[in-house]
């Protein structure tokens, strides 16, 4: 099955989608809805980015933000100029306003391209940073391992 942009199946619907980027796409809590129809509705809010598109972002100013967890990153590899957040801290790292952000947190309009390993969990992400009203964030298509199939650069794991 092809997909599109934002890494939905060829035909998907998205006729129930929110067009606002400040409203939510999910269901109301009534409603029961499964997790591909879940990230179908979050990331029809937004164009998510592929990994050559993510490189050049990174080179013009956005943050690209590696939510992987440390195994992962130990195994694959790292990023080079990517920012770590744990994913369970991502919100308070990021919040502009946040009394725990990180230094590179400096305005709602700031960038933000989420990495995660094949990127589902980036999506869940973007609207959570989203809400908070970084109104750019986004993430990228296939995540970590897209960058690396793409041939872009990785910093090895170091051997302990």
């Amino acid at each position: 099955m092809s997909a599109d942009r934002n890494g939905r199946g060829a035909g998907a619907d998205t006729s129930g989608a929110s067009s606002t980027p400040d409203a939510p796409p999910v269901s109301s809590s009534s409603e029961r809805v499964g997790i591909d129809e879940l990230l179908e509705r979050v990331r029809s809010g937004y164009d998510r980015i592929g990994p050559h598109e993510a490189a050049s972002a990174l080179g013009e100013g956005a943050l690209l933000v590696d939510i992987r967890y440390a195994a992962l990153r130990e195994k694959d590899g790292l990023i080079p100029g990517a920012l770590i957040v744990e994913r369970n801290e991502l919100e308070w790292r990021l919040d502009p306003q946040g009394s725990h952000r990180a230094p590179e947190a400096v305005s709602h309009d700031l960038p933000v391209v989420v990495i995660c390993n094949e990127g589902y969990a980036s999506s869940l992400a973007v609207l959570s940073l989203r809400q908070l009203g970084l109104h750019r964030a986004t993430d990228l298509i296939g995540g970590f391992q897209a960058w690396r199939a793409a041939g872009l650069p990785v910093d090895r794991p170091t051997d302990a």
